[in-house]
């Protein structure tokens, strides 16, 4: 070994060549190589793979062209305002104030398979994680056995006879993989993103459940009124048929108008069986929403379950809609998944350090397994780095950074969608009012025409064709007033939908999100347009 000059003089009477002190910093050396690899491992664990940068929200201000909407016309004694950055309450169901709809919503958030479904579902994903974050920690064995085997003589050359043998052992094994290069946590941190994508994928069944119960709930009542409008126009269309056949044996009018009448009571009369199978379709539905069986499902009572208009919006920032739709926030976790797996491919290209080692005891005896001469051990530490897989492994990370690139693309693509969805249901509730608006102007009108011409009939000044004609406006009118009633109501609820339906008003706030001081809970009372028995309109017939 050659010292350097720069070493001291090891003193009078010692060689410089001699002398044993230089073996020191060898270790010293050797250590210091071992510790900067340790580093530079430890360094390379946080660079494995491509970090995670969080979607932006979008730079747009507003849902729809042209100025955003604040409220609504005045219809049926109501205008809805848009109340913008308000929170919308989680069961927000209950702004329509209807005891039956709330009943209904209830009973099928307790019992509906799908929600159950996706429950169960959340739970294996919850428990795979668990199983996953096993890795970060040694794996310990034990073994217990006894083994009897007979050795023949020709082992030992001939000379010894065959003998039998019996060997007790028993061992305690560990296993550790240090997770230099990230791996581990690479597979945590995926399976993480995809517990939550499960999270999220069970608020968005629920979201969608809610949605089409309210949905389903307002066209049941909403049959249910026009069924019973219906009757009672056939009622009244009777009764005419009656006067007028009372009018024809009198020789007051001509057999033309009985059977004018005859052929309008017919066809109001087989409007009635399409209504009243939608009203069954819409039961069935209610009834699986709920997780019964339609022969088992009882239906609210919707003559007092009036279903009322909220009268104030609340309407998500666009700033925060991505942190409030749960079909936004699974596109997202999807995202971290496909960005862990890039990681966890470009890991395959590193080596992989596995520490081994096991204590245990041999014997040939029971009572002398515990005796210290037939301790046993091992330790081994062990190296696999991947030299040559044919492009195996740089094939499968550029397939997840496409997988990464294809999530990115979808995440795009559900934002959008939940973009439109908010400015569809902002125009719809828009229109709806302004659609209900004219209706009620055109009821109104007919209603007016046909006392009209009711009068004027009696007195003779015009024919049964004139009457017959205003009478049926009036009964078209008064339906599509109930069905507009019906369209802005259902509307409504889309839009409360669209904005996430307010689960995340009870949830912790999540990162990036909105301040809380921003947003408001809106629990203001509700408008008196309803679908319901009570409406006037819908009651009057001639």
């Amino acid at each position: 070994m050659n010292i350097p000059a720069a070493l001291p003089d090891p003193g009078p009477g010692l060689r410089r060549d001699t002398v044993a002190w230089p073996k020191a910093p060898a270790r010293m050396r050797a250590r210091s190589v071992v510790a900067a690899v340790t580093c530079a491992l430890l360094a390379t664990a946080c660079t494995i793979g491509p970090r995670y940068v969080a979607p932006a929200a979008p730079s747009v201000d507003r849902y729809t062209a042209g100025p955003a909407p604040q409220h609504t016309v005045t219809s049926a004694g109501a205008s809805q305002r848009f109340d913008y950055g308000a929170r919308l309450n989680a069961q927000w169901w209950t702004l329509f104030r209807s005891p039956a709809l709330d009943a209904l919503l209830r009973a099928s958030l307790q019992h509906n398979p799908t929600l159950d479904a996706a429950q169960a579902t959340l739970r294996q994903a919850q428990a795979t994680l668990e199983a996953d974050a096993g890795l970060f920690y040694p794996q310990v064995t034990g073994q217990l056995g006894t083994q009897r085997e007979r050795f023949s003589g020709a082992t030992f050359g001939g000379s010894v006879p065959p003998r039998l043998f019996t060997l007790y052992t028993g061992s305690l094994n560990v296993t550790y993989y240090p997770d230099f290069f990230g791996a581990n946590r690479l597979v945590y941190r995926q399976q993480k993103a995809q517990v939550d994508y499960q999270q999220f994928q069970l608020q968005a069944a629920y979201l969608t459940l809610e949605a089409n119960v309210v949905s389903q709930g307002i066209t049941a009542a909403e049959l249910t009124e026009e069924i019973r409008t219906t009757r009672a126009i056939i009622a009244a269309e009777a009764q005419l048929l009656t006067l007028t056949e009372n009018r024809y044996r009198l020789g007051a009018a001509p057999y033309l108008d009985v059977l004018n009448q005859r052929n309008q009571l017919a066809t109001s009369r087989a409007a009635l069986p399409p209504l009243e199978q939608r009203l069954a379709q819409t039961r069935h539905q209610l009834a699986i929403l709920a997780g019964e069986y339609p022969a088992q499902w009882k239906e609210p009572d919707w003559t007092d379950g009036e279903i009322r208009l909220p009268r104030d919006l609340p309407v998500s920032l666009p700033s925060t809609l991505v942190q409030q739709r749960p079909d936004i926030r699974a596109a997202e976790a999807q995202m971290r998944a496909a960005n862990a797996q890039v990681g966890i491919d470009s890991a395959k290209m590193y080596p992989i350090l596995a520490l081994t080692g096991s204590f245990g005891q041999q014997s040939g005896l029971p009572q002398a397994f515990f005796n210290s001469g037939g301790n046993v051990w091992s330790l081994a530490a062990g190296l696999t780095q991947p030299l040559f897989q044919g492009g195996t492994l740089r094939a499968q990370r550029r397939a997840a950074q496409a997988a990464y690139e294809a999530t990115a693309a979808e995440y795009r693509k559900t934002v959008l969608g939940a973009f439109a969805q908010v400015a569809d249901a902002l125009r719809a509730v828009q229109h709806d009012a302004e659609a209900l608006h004219a209706q009620q102007q055109a009821l109104q009108t007919a209603r007016e025409a046909l006392d009209l011409a009711k009068a004027q009939y009696t007195d003779g000044a015009i024919d049964y064709l004139t009457l017959l004609t205003t009478q049926v406006s009036y009964h078209n009118a008064s339906i599509l007033v109930l069905q507009t009633q019906a369209h802005r109501l259902r509307d409504t609820a889309a839009l409360f939908a669209a904005v996430g339906g307010g689960w995340w008003s009870e949830q912790p706030t999540p990162p990036g999100s909105a301040p809380a001081a921003a947003a408001r809970t809106v629990t203001e009372p509700t408008a008196k347009t309803t679908i319901a028995p009570a409406s006037a309109a819908n009651r009057r017939t001639p």
